[in-house]
């Protein structure tokens, strides 16, 4: 289909939760294409549907050379105690910060035909499965930051070219 334009720190899809995925209709696998295809540009590990404009629970990851997509994303569980890792988002784009998750995670969801889908692993896919679940919470990676790092990375933001003012 289409690498879709990623929406930037500001626009209100992000900041809304994404509503669950009814009827799996020609919409939705267009939807995942997407998905698909602007998940794998190089330097991209996940992409969340808000990401591209759509409030629905879905995304994509590409880690390790393995790309793939979820329906209705449910973190599940999480393991390890919270690290400290180097964390960006394309939303945001040029920046990256400390941010605190679990070493280990699992995602549950359906794909295109209805089937369950169990995802989990630790490292980088840990990391996209918590941060890509944020996303479709409504939620961005800086908000976990922690708060003095918050400030920092709000300050520049507000001054990046990018930023929309006002």
């Amino acid at each position: 289909m289409a690498v879709r334009p990623i929406r930037l720190f500001g626009d209100p899809v992000l900041r809304s939760a994404a509503d669950p995925i009814g009827r799996i209709d020609a919409a939705v696998h267009g939807l995942v294409a997407d998905l698909i295809d602007t998940v794998r540009v190089p330097g991209r590990a996940g992409v969340a549907a808000p990401q591209i404009g759509v409030g629905l629970r879905a995304f994509s990851y590409n880690v390790d050379g393995v790309i793939g997509y979820v329906l209705n994303p449910e973190l599940v569980e999480v393991r390890g105690d919270p690290e400290a890792v180097d964390e960006g988002c394309l939303s945001v784009p040029g920046f990256g910060f400390p941010r605190r998750r679990h070493p280990w995670a699992r995602v549950v969801g359906i794909d295109l035909d209805g089937a369950a889908v169990d995802l989990s692993g630790d490292g980088l896919l840990a990391q996209a499965l918590q941060h890509e679940c944020d996303h479709l919470d409504g939620r961005l990676f800086i908000e976990g930051l922690d708060p003095e790092i918050k400030r920092e990375a709000m300050r520049a933001v507000r001054q990046a070219d990018w930023f929309a003012r006002p």
